[in-house]
């Protein structure tokens, strides 16, 4: 095993799976929060940065997949464990207590990364540019 952390200490890593934040997905599809809230296709990366940056012990396992994901696609794949609570079980930041709490912070904070608001053309934060800013899709090749 490569990480130091027996299989109790894992418990306290919660998964968060992009799926969980996608705003494409039903609930059925593995959504996790309301739809308003979610974001458009999060990648595990930028879910891994937005938990590193509020100060949260991360993990990205970049080969795990959501099961119920049928994309099989490098975009899609990844998950991210977020170490919720300390040895004695106590939250290890006091604003999140509960892996819900981590999600919706992480889908209210993605569209704010930089990647994203670039992509975005400045101030113009439409949703509906969420189609051309993907990388590969809509191109065609000839």
């Amino acid at each position: 095993a490569a990480t130091a952390a027996s299989p109790a200490d894992k418990e306290r890593f919660i998964c968060i799976y992009p799926a969980y934040l996608n705003n494409k997905k039903t609930i059925a599809e593995g959504r996790r929060i309301p739809i308003d809230k979610a974001v458009e296709n999060p990648t595990s990366t930028e879910i891994q940065d937005v938990c590193a940056a509020v100060g949260f012990n991360v993990l990205l396992e970049k080969n795990k997949m959501y099961p119920r994901e049928w994309n099989r696609d490098m975009q899609y794949r990844g998950r991210v464990r977020v170490q919720l609570k300390q040895e004695d079980g106590n939250p290890c930041l006091p604003q999140f207590p509960t892996r819900k709490s981590v999600m919706l912070y992480a889908a209210e904070t993605i569209p704010k990364l930089k990647t994203r608001t670039q992509k975005m053309g400045g101030s113009d934060q439409s949703l509906q540019q969420g189609e051309g800013g993907k990388k590969g899709k809509g191109k065609k090749k000839k």
